[in-house]
């Protein structure tokens, strides 16, 4: 039988989070409440499997135990779906100062590219921003020819579009996409499980004494010119104890809001969902969660219950 029961079903597997610092990184994590982040951190990797993050399960049957090792030997937590790697990444980012201005990789660029990597589908949901912020999304360069020009000449003032952002804002960037986070931003990434990332201009910064690696070549090849938008189609849903949001439906992930009030039942259909908990508190399962917890939900779990007033983050794959 896999794993701890709970009224004859398996309990979530809670995560321990990885920390990372960076060069952009400093106190906005430790201000969400993560007190084990570094006065330099720039990432929560809240669920990973990735190698260059691997979080450990904290309860039930499997403590001790990488999310990785999970997926490998449990596969019936994750419905069994047809993945060699866990397919989701889940990140908090607390931007202290700029990120460089960069672009990802679809599957088949990286495939070719990055031995073998996935692409980089990911979205942003806004958690908190300075007043005025902004962020970088997609640019004005009107096809490839002229996108080299900007490029090669370094005119990025008018080059990079920059767009306004508050507090609850959401934005897919799909590979393609010139994006870029800006200083005074705390946002929840969901994203393919993958690291690759092109960086097409990092504001000329020195770290360890040289400046960072930048990948003109990468990102003039994945670039989209003209820029696109992606066009929200945001479905609100209301049931007993909770009213949801689904943000985005793209082949790699579903991505649901969920404000739960008082006592949310539901069955569960899902090959697994990630769960990250954005405000509030209460319990799911009877294990106590609160801002900053992650979690999944495996298949296994029949049912789940939450309890409490608190919001939440979903996401979760199609079989």
């Amino acid at each position: 039988m896999s794993g701890e029961k709970i009224g004859g079903d398996m309990k979530v597997l809670m995560l321990e989070p990885v920390f990372k610092d960076a060069i952009w990184g400093g106190k906005l994590l430790k201000k969400f409440g993560y007190e084990k982040a570094g006065d330099k951190a720039g990432e929560c990797w809240g669920i990973s499997a990735h190698k260059n993050g691997d979080c450990i399960i904290k309860n039930g049957a499997y403590k001790g135990k990488t999310l990785s090792w999970c997926f490998e030997n449990h596969k019936e937590l994750f419905g069994n779906i047809d993945s060699q790697t866990f397919p989701l990444l889940v990140k908090i980012l607390g931007a202290e100062d700029d990120l460089s201005i960069q672009v990802h990789p679809d599957d088949m660029y990286a495939a070719d590219h990055e031995n073998g990597a996935l692409g980089k589908t990911e979205c942003w949901y806004i958690l908190d921003c300075k007043e005025n912020a902004t962020i970088v999304i997609g640019h004005n360069a009107r096809d490839k020819k002229e996108l080299k020009e900007f490029i090669s000449n370094g005119k990025w003032k008018e080059f990079i579009r920059e767009v306004p952002i508050k507090k609850g804002d959401f934005f897919q960037i799909n590979p393609g996409c010139l994006h870029a986070i800006k200083g005074g931003t705390l946002l929840i990434e969901t994203q393919q499980s993958s690291d690759v990332t092109y960086r097409v201009y990092d504001y000329n910064r020195m770290q360890e004494g040289k400046p960072r690696e930048l990948h003109i070549r990468q990102s003039i090849d994945c670039i989209t010119a003209p820029h696109k938008d992606y066009e929200k189609n945001i479905i609100v849903n209301k049931y007993m104890g909770m009213r949801s949001e689904r943000l985005v439906q793209c082949s790699y992930y579903t991505l649901e809001k969920w404000d739960i009030d008082g006592r949310y039942r539901f069955k569960m259909e899902k090959p697994f969902v990630n769960v990250s908990v954005i405000e509030g508190h209460g319990k799911v399962q009877d294990i106590k969660i609160k801002k900053g917890d992650h979690f999944i939900i495996p298949s296994t779990l029949k049912e789940c219950i939450f309890e409490g007033n608190m919001t939440v983050i979903v996401s979760y794959c199609e079989k």
